[in-house]
């Protein structure tokens, strides 16, 4: 095996021991009694149930040689009671299998839950910085695999290889004590082989289906990305072209599920063929024993029952441990995403920040996405508690990078952030988040009803004050004259609404939060003029009592604001209220005329 391939198997075998260490809690978890004892009862009922199959064929033959032997009514008789014992075993023995699924199922079930809640919540705590460069669709996809891949290593691993060793190992005794050593032989033979060609020709395939997966990943996330841009695919008569790419990449894994295919042919009839040498060379010992008188008739069936009896589990052993390997390779990229760690997360003696009057200071912050591009260079901000600061400037100066900074998306590189005194870094995010309400630019909404998007703003806010959040951002009326009212369903990220009723619903759910401290992004971007005004006014009393910091690219919209500050290529070059900026006839005067005249010329 090539170096490269050594490593990645050396790789994948310690991510296997990582995967199976990591799910040890959840399945003996410290403080759940109940959880150890389902388990130790599930395996309990399991070792019984294998002691019953191992012991049928033993009845089995009992009624076989009953019945061969001279003389009729007892011996009939006998071979009768027998033959009905032989069906009782069987029952029991599918019975407690049963009943080991039975009370293990709840502990399997409790696992899965815990696990996929883990990682949906650890999604949650990674930084923007993560999600920016990942994609959606691929992510979903990790999720999907590793939950399924929890859920059948907890039925396959622990209920299906551990079985089969036992009960190899207690026919493998039963041979060798009632026959010879050339049974036990050749069965040793068989099952080693067996396993080799298995675990070899599974290793292989694993590598087939990893690529598989990869394509599937890759071609659904095509799928998603171009549904979420179905607008954009619209706009430029893109179908074929998105259908064409689509196609390329379900091609790709058309050809890997192929090569699957193929192997899993390959595979089987390998394992088929090793089975039945070894049960014809049993059976031939077998055969030879009854015609030399060593062994009855019923030895003879009985070792057949045997072969046949370790035969169906070796033909399952392939298949449980392709999943087996595949749930880890599977898992490993989610506890890989577990694993993840997260750029921005609470300092160990972080505090809950006290809000007293919502004062923001930057001193001499900076900050950069990339550590060779810096896109803040130094700022100096004051924001004075119950004062509207806003922040202007050409596109790509660095102003949502401050909206960011402040919510703390991202942690500042050089200098500090604080409100009332205290920097963000040392408060926990937590309490951050709750002082501060944020309208974005481009408001996301659920696909789900008006009412429940409003309400997102406060958790158990009932429908007096979701309404008044929506007098307030100027859109009960509008709500109302729908015909389903506040129940009516938004669509696919709100698609269902206009841009400025997506914007005043974005506007109604922060007003409805009530924070202390707003950060306006470009908040009334998507609204025509009127409505830009009354919005204007309602965001107007909503800020009375405090600290607003509004990021705008016209400047119409924050003339009245107590501090205008333009950035420009990440620094500070003027601050000060709109009359002084006008006056200095600096950059923000030039901006300002060319705004004007740009809508003289509208």
């Amino acid at each position: 095996m090539p170096p490269a391939e050594t490593s990645i198997a050396s790789d994948e075998r310690r991510s296997g021991l990582r995967t199976l260490r990591r799910m040890g809690p959840y399945l003996w978890p410290s403080k759940h009694l109940w959880v150890k004892q389902r388990v130790v009862f599930a395996i309990a009922v399991l070792v019984l149930a294998k002691l019953i199959a191992v012991y049928t064929p033993m009845l089995y033959k009992g009624a076989v040689d009953s019945l061969a032997a001279e003389g009729v009514p007892p011996l009939a008789l006998g071979a009768v009671g027998l033959t009905i014992a032989y069906g009782v075993a069987r029952v029991f023995t599918t019975g407690f299998q049963q009943l080991r699924d039975v009370i293990f199922a709840p502990v399997g079930q409790r696992a899965l839950r815990h696990l996929a809640l883990e990682t949906f919540t650890h999604i949650h705590r990674l930084s923007m910085r993560y999600h920016i460069t990942r994609k959606t669709g691929g992510l979903s996809r990790i999720i999907e695999r590793g939950v399924k891949g929890v859920e059948f290593l907890l039925r396959f691993m622990l209920f299906s290889i551990g079985p089969l060793v036992l009960e190899l190992t207690l026919v493998a005794i039963v041979l060798t004590v009632l026959f010879d050593a050339r049974y036990l032989a050749a069965v040793v033979v068989t099952i080693g082989l067996y396993v080799w060609f298995t675990f070899a020709i599974t290793e292989w395939r694993v590598k087939l289906r990893r690529e598989m997966n990869k394509q599937d990943t890759d071609a659904n996330q095509k799928a998603i990305d171009s549904l979420l841009n179905y607008e954009t695919v619209k706009y430029f008569g893109a179908e074929a072209r998105e259908a064409k790419r689509y196609d390329g990449a379900m091609r790709a894994y058309a050809q890997a599920a192929l090569k699957t295919a193929y192997s899993l042919a390959f595979l089987n009839f390998g394992q088929s063929l090793f089975i039945t040498a070894g049960l014809v060379a049993v059976m031939v010992m077998a055969a030879m024993g009854v015609q030399n008188g060593e062994l009855t008739v019923g030895d003879f069936v009985m070792v057949n029952a045997y072969m046949i009896q370790i035969t169906v589990p070796l033909n399952f052993l392939g298949t449980v441990y392709r999943e087996i390997r595949q749930s880890l390779v599977d898992m490993g990229e989610m506890f890989d995403l577990l694993e993840q760690p997260a750029d921005v997360t609470d300092a160990p003696d972080a505090k809950v920040l006290k809000v007293s009057g919502g004062a923001i200071r930057l001193k001499d912050v900076r900050f950069g996405y990339d550590s060779d591009r810096e896109i803040l260079k130094g700022v100096d901000l004051v924001a004075e508690a119950g004062q509207t600061v806003a922040i202007v400037g050409s596109t790509g100066s660095g102003k949502s990078t401050v909206g960011r900074l402040l919510f703390r998306f991202y942690d500042v590189t050089g200098g500090a952030l604080t409100i009332d005194g205290q920097d963000v870094r040392q408060v926990t995010q937590d309490s951050l988040h709750a002082a501060i309400g944020v309208v974005p630019q481009d408001t996301v909404l659920f696909n789900d009803t008006i009412r429940y998007n409003i309400a997102y703003g406060r958790d158990g806010a009932d429908q007096a004050a979701v309404e008044q959040a929506a007098r307030d951002a100027q859109i009960h009326d509008f709500i109302v004259s729908l015909p389903e009212g506040y129940d009516t369903q938004v669509g696919e990220r709100g698609l269902k609404l206009s841009g400025g009723e997506k914007q005043r619903v974005g506007i109604a759910r922060t007003l409805l939060k009530n924070p202390p401290i707003l950060l306006l992004d470009e908040a009334t971007s998507a609204l025509d003029t009127d409505t830009e005004q009354e919005i204007k006014d309602a965001l107007e009393r909503a800020a009375q009592g405090r600290t607003v910091l509004t990021i705008a690219h016209r400047l119409s919209t924050v003339a009245e604001a107590d501090i205008i500050v333009v950035l420009e290529q990440g620094e500070v070059v003027e601050q000060g209220s709109h009359e002084d900026l006008l006056a200095r006839d600096g950059r923000y005067a030039h901006l300002w005329q060319r705004q004007q005249a740009d809508q003289d010329v509208a």
